[in-house]
This record gives C-alpha cells, structure tokens and sequence, in this order.
C-alpha cells in the first residue's frame, strides 16, 4: 500500500469516526443539573439533582426556616457566636467572623451559615437544634447593623 493510499484510508477513517461521535448527539437537556426542589417532610427541603436522567435528592443539610424568637436566639448567639462575630447590640467584638453589623444578613443566609457553616465557620446543625438555628437567625437578622 503506498502512501497515498494510506492517507485517503487514514482520512477515510478520521471521517467515519467524527460522523458516529456526531450522530450520537445529545438531549437539548444539559444532564446534572438541578431542577427543582423537593420537599422530603414538613420543615425538610432538599435540592433534586438530575444525575443520568433521573432525579436524586441532595445530600446537603438544609437550613431550617427562620421564625424563629429573636429574644430567645440572642442567649444562643452570646453562647455560641460572639467570639468570632461582631454585632453590637450583643456586646460581640469576634473578629474571626464578619462582622455582622456591617454585613446585615438576612434571616435565611443566618440559618443557612449556622446550619451548613461555610469557609472557616463550622457547621452548628449537629450541635443546636433547628429551633435554637431560626432562634439565632432572627436574632441577628432584627438587630444586625442596630
């Protein structure tokens, strides 16, 4: 076989190929994306996440909702946050945190961080309950900036 010859099998072949990857397309559905939320129990949300076509529930811990008793989560944030975070109208001067007075969360980011932690903040859902976690959201979230 000469070289020609060769070429033209060799491209021949390249073609075939990118024809066959070309023809297996794909779905106009990007796959592994979340599609929606999924309530699983009263208070417990999880993310579904389409893996493969079919929907599977997150892992993630979810944050509890905040309605919580703001006069009940300041004893928890002065037992549980005021070493790291700075809010005033709690005596707190942390500085590992933010500061909270001029951060200004709102109550579901409070709840979420609590719960799910994020960066050096550890996660508190295994350590306070999801009554104390919306206590303290409300807390914060009424007198942050105050």
């Amino acid at each position: 076989m000469n070289i020609r010859s060769r070429l033209i099998s060799t491209a021949a072949v390249s073609l075939l190929v990118l024809f066959a990857v070309a023809a297996c397309g794909g779905s106009e559905t990007p796959q592994g994306t979340v599609v929606g939320t999924v309530t699983l129990g009263e208070g417990d949300a999880a993310e579904a996440v389409t893996v493969g076509g079919a929907a599977a529930p997150s892992t993630a811990a979810s944050a509890p909702a905040a309605a919580g008793d703001a006069a009940a989560g300041k004893a928890v944030f002065s037992a549980n946050c005021g070493a790291c975070h700075t809010l005033a109208d709690a005596g707190a001067a942390g500085t590992v945190g933010p500061d909270l007075d001029q951060s200004k969360p709102d109550a579901a980011l409070v709840a979420d961080r609590v719960a799910n932690g994020k960066g050096a903040m550890p996660p508190f859902a295994g350590q306070l309950s999801d009554a104390d976690i919306a206590n303290v959201a409300a807390y914060v979230s009424s007198v942050a900036g105050g």
